[in-house]
């Protein structure tokens, strides 16, 4: 599941928040609309992706949903915060981060203050 997380004032973060099963439904109706609005206002975006404690999988079509929305968004990143626990994530965020043209972190869960304020900056 993606939910959006509304939590930050500032008009050019977005954040999102996984838990359980990520599917594709969840990218095609939550996670690409609410990039699409946000970029009705900005034309870069700094984007908090905070997979939660309890995610569990991503299936196999929002796996490639993930993939076609970084490459349809491409220009549009500005600053990417990845936070979580789970180590495969972790290590395909960094692996894959120089192909990104904007800055991108990861943070433990334990630091998502960190990956907040690292945003706003």
């Amino acid at each position: 599941m993606i939910k959006v997380i509304s939590d930050d004032t500032s008009n050019d973060i977005i954040s999102f928040e996984l838990s359980g099963v990520v599917t594709g439904d969840d990218y095609e109706n939550i996670l690409i609309p609410a990039i699409k609005e946000k970029l009705k206002t900005n034309s870069k975006l700094k984007v908090l992706y905070h997979v939660t404690e309890d995610f569990d999988s991503y299936e196999m079509k929002a796996i490639f949903d993930d993939a076609i929305a970084g490459m349809e968004f491409f220009s549009n990143w500005e600053k990417i915060a990845v936070v979580s626990d789970v180590k495969w994530i972790i290590d395909g965020v960094k692996i894959f981060s120089f192909m990104v043209p904007g800055m991108v972190r990861t943070y433990a869960n334990a630091d998502i203050k960190n990956a907040k304020e690292w945003l706003r900056e």
